[in-house]
């Protein structure tokens, strides 16, 4: 990248089987890492469900408890905001578990933290303890905070400082109290992958470390700095030694959906506490891996500003990390690695999922992901000796802790000058001013920036989620699927107002009640990287690290307009603190239930479990009959979902699918979130002997992990006595077309893209049970498509012609499997019930919880083949 390279190790990527991404460390030494850098490894959503998933075998009280609580409610809900600091409690330790994998590696047990923190909280008044929020599992979170101690009153004004930073940063910059009182907030997050343990530990010891010091520099800098660490964000993975929660969710790709309770936490931290600098500590990548990265950067951050202060504090934990002393040859360290310095591409910054790519948008102007070097997981934690691993695990705690000592460093020694480019941040957004491209200019001292790391948009200067309230006024899809979308922007600490009265804007008109997101606004960029297409970089960098498009304005139903012209003076409206609520029932008549949205989905889910009648419509709505009104009252209240009165009578019965399930983690979790009754299968699970009649299955969902040629004769026998039943099969993906072709069911020839591409696509709709009303884009990951269609297959969607990309990274490997094959080409297919009852999915509807206004075509698709 750029010019004048140091000769350091380089991680090149290669294209390997089902598209998924290899990186080799090239630099020499006895404790290499794994093949690919641990703590960001691609772990496809093709991963399978294994026998011995935890999502698997026992997930739904996990589930449950994720669904539940769609909004953190915030750090310690009611003990009392404002008070001082110590915050004191006394917490609960959980039972002993002498399973817990930490033990072998020497490191603390999960069991073990909450009495190492109450004997910590007692050595003095500078730490404090708080319960951020619960795991999947059932686990406490526990949020640290380390800092002089404060009076009720200070706290109050530290916390009006802080408010005054976001909300008027204008008068923030030029507030002599802000300057020289106001305490910088440092966020330092460990063990967010369950099976990279060792940040925890080296957190432990430094918060022990600062409660103890009586030296004039530790002093110093608690009396200006508040420390927050998130001791463990992952206890389910902890204690199992596996890198998922208990949902077998990747916490570290969940931030933009925050479809996990650890990561609603995480959040919450980053908007209530508003951290100027975070790290975020992960193994294992050896040399010790420092981000900043390489490009493409997200071209919605203030980009000059946070590579200013990421790259300087890169350069100090690397001193400190490098300075331990040790050396390939005496231990197997090699030295660390600064991607944007060392790297062309492979590492970077562009998706919002991850935890440092995230912080940015509420106010860190210098974010890290830092990889400790000496591998203890996977293959090394089952076979090297205990003492090899123990050694490993002390060396990354010591290089843990230089990391945070070193971040401590910096943040201190250049404290106002971070609370400076924090306020200017959200200045920016609040005033609409233009990004400042990052050049030698602009950000002088940072070596090598060239053209290749310029990335800025264009905001728009409002988005508008219209209401539509007469016929023939453009309005929602769905109504559920807008408050949706407005309730997670408000999550996410996004400014909403809604209008007070009908309005014109940008040539288009508009109903009183439509929300209106005004661009001008501290977090722009948080605003904008939700709402916005996104981009297509296929042609900006030869491969991506991950995904690469993930518009919510696009993928999650709503109608979203983006403005780019227009005055807002005349638009009357008011700031809103939640999403209106949409349920509602019609008073009088028959009743048609939308299919438009998951919680549509989930309310007919309920709806058919509790036995009321309901019955197809042509258009893939479902009809209830008048006498249903009080059911459809509950389902209303429960799912705030609309019932609109019609006159249709309806067809067939609609009843109730139980569905087997050979699929991922998070497509597990989306079934589950439209109250599908699952049984997770697998070949394993089949060949075991699975009693199809017993397991009350209607339909059999396959995307992962169900090989119809690794059957055993009589898992065969049994699955193609289900099919023939009259069994339905939904399938997505190779694999759910292999078991299609294998099983001789519906007449298609299934064609592969590049298996490396994903992003936002566009799709044509043919409407029907499948399709009826559903959104205009999709997701793809490793995208398929269906030709040679036989007798009795239908077309229920197709990929747009020309480029049907709108946001991603999807190129043609070796001359084929690019967008411009897929063009045109059927996305989704089915089968009538006279040929097969059969639903293939050449996109990714369900991918990570994410699409949401893609998943009422799962739904859909299994209550048909049911």
């Amino acid at each position: 990248m750029g010019i004048s390279r140091p000769s350091r190790p380089v991680l090149l990527t290669t294209l390997a089987s089902a598209g998924a991404l290899l990186f080799t460390t090239l630099a020499p030494g006895s404790a290499t890492a794994d093949p690919s850098p641990g703590g960001r490894d691609i772990l496809r959503e093709g991963s399978p469900l294994s026998s011995t998933d935890r999502a698997a075998k026992a997930p739904k009280s996990a589930a449950d408890r994720a669904l539940g609580a769609a909004k953190s409610p915030g750090l310690d809900a009611g003990r009392g905001k404002n008070r001082g600091y110590p915050r004191e409690q006394k917490l609960t330790p959980p039972p002993a578990n002498p399973d817990d994998k930490s033990i072998k590696l020497g490191l603390s047990p999960y069991h073990s933290i909450a009495p190492k923190l109450n004997d910590i909280q007692g050595i003095g008044d500078r730490v404090s303890v708080e319960i951020a929020g619960r795991s999947a599992g059932g686990h406490p979170l526990y949020l640290v905070t380390v800092t002089a101690p404060e009076s009720a009153k200070e706290t109050a004004r530290q916390e009006r400082m802080r408010d005054l930073i976001e909300n008027a940063p204008g008068a923030a910059a030029k507030d002599p109290a802000v300057k020289s009182s106001y305490k910088t907030p440092v966020f330092i997050n460990n063990n967010i992958h369950g099976n990279e343990w060792e940040g925890t530990d080296a957190a432990l010891k430094l918060i022990e470390k600062l409660a103890k010091a009586k030296d004039a520099t530790s002093k110093d800098l608690l009396a200006h700095n508040r420390l927050y660490f998130n001791v463990t964000a992952n206890p389910d993975g902890r204690i199992a030694g596996t890198r998922s929660n208990a949902n077998g969710f990747d916490l570290n790709r969940d931030f933009i959906t925050a479809s996990q309770p650890e990561v609603r936490a995480m959040r919450q931290v980053a908007i209530d506490k508003q951290p100027a600098v975070m790290i975020d500590l992960h193994g294992y990548v050896n040399g010790t891996l420092i981000e900043p990265t390489t490009p493409p950067h997200g071209e919605n951050y203030e980009y000059d500003l946070f590579l200013k202060n990421t790259y300087a504090n890169a350069l100090g934990m690397e001193a400190a990390v490098n300075g331990l002393g040790y050396t390939p040859e005496k231990d197997g360290v090699e030295p660390a690695v600064i991607p944007f310095r060392d790297q062309e591409e492979g590492w970077d910054d562009w998706p919002p999922i991850f935890t440092p790519q995230y912080m940015p948008f509420h106010g860190a102007v210098a974010a890290h992901t830092i990889e400790f070097p000496m591998a203890v997981n996977n293959d090394e934690y089952d076979e090297l000796p205990v003492p090899e691993l123990r050694r490993r695990s002390a060396i990354n705690v010591d290089i843990a802790g230089a990391a945070m000592t070193a971040t401590l460093d910096y943040t201190h020694k250049h404290r106002t000058s971070v609370i400076a480019d924090q306020i200017e941040t959200f200045r920016r957004g609040a005033t609409g001013a233009a990004q400042v491209p990052v050049s030698p200019e602009t950000v002088p001292g940072v070596p090598g920036i060239g053209p290749e790391d310029v990335y800025t948009t264009e905001f728009p200067r409002a988005y508008v989620i219209p209401r539509g309230k007469e016929k023939g006024e453009r309005g929602q899809r769905s109504a559920a699927a807008a408050s949706r979308l407005v309730a997670h922007l408000l999550d996410n600490d996004v400014e909403v107002r809604r209008a007070t009265r009908d309005f014109r804007l940008g040539g288009v008109s508009y109903s009183e009640g439509s929300y209106v997101i005004d661009m001008r606004q501290p977090k722009r960029g948080l605003a904008n990287v939700m709402l916005a297409d996104g981009r297509d970089i296929s042609d900006k960098v030869s491969t991506m690290y991950d995904i690469s498009g993930w518009s919510l304005g696009r993928l999650w139903g709503a109608t979203v307009d983006s403005v780019r012209g227009g005055s807002l003076t005349g638009v009357r409206s008011r700031v809103v603190d939640s999403a209106s609520r949409v349920g509602q029932v019609a008073s009088r008549g028959d009743l048609r239930l939308r299919l438009d949205d998951a919680r549509e989905v989930a309310a007919l889910n309920w709806l058919l479990a509790r036995g009321t009648s309901v019955r197809r419509a042509d258009d893939g709505s479902v009809i209830l009959p008048s006498s249903a009104r009080g059911a459809a009252s509950a389902a209303a209240k429960k799912y705030d979902v609309a019932f609109d009165a019609t006159k249709a009578k309806g067809g067939a019965l609609v009843r109730a699918t139980r569905v087997a399930a050979a699929v991922t983690p998070g497509e597990l979790f989306a079934l589950r979130e439209m109250n599908f009754d699952v049984v997770p299968v697998s070949t394993d699970v089949l060949n075991a002997g699975f009693d199809w009649k017993k397991s009350g299955a209607d339909a059999l969902f396959v995307s992962a992990g169900l090989s119809y040629g690794e059957l055993n004769s009589g898992a065969r026998a049994g699955l193609d006595a289900f099919l023939a039943g009259g069994g339905g099969l939904v399938g997505r993906g190779a694999e759910g077309a292999a078991l299609n072709s294998d099983a001789k069911l519906l007449s298609v020839e299934a064609v592969s893209g590049n298996g490396d591409a994903n992003g936002v696509v566009r799709v044509v709709n043919s409407g029907g049970a499948v399709t009826g009303g559903a959104v205009e884009h999709s997701f793809v990951y490793a995208p398929m498509w269906f030709k040679g269609l036989g007798s009795g297959v239908r077309v229920e969607q197709s990929y747009g012609a020309g480029n049907p990309l709108l946001s991603g990274h999807w190129r043609a490997a070796n001359g084929a499997g690019g967008p411009a094959d897929a063009a045109g080409q059927a996305s989704v297919v089915s089968g009538s019930a006279a040929t097969s009852r059969v639903v293939l999915f050449g996109t990714e509807p369900l991918f990570r919880d994410h699409p949401k206004g893609v998943f009422p075509q799962v739904g859909r698709a299994l209550l048909s083949v049911g």
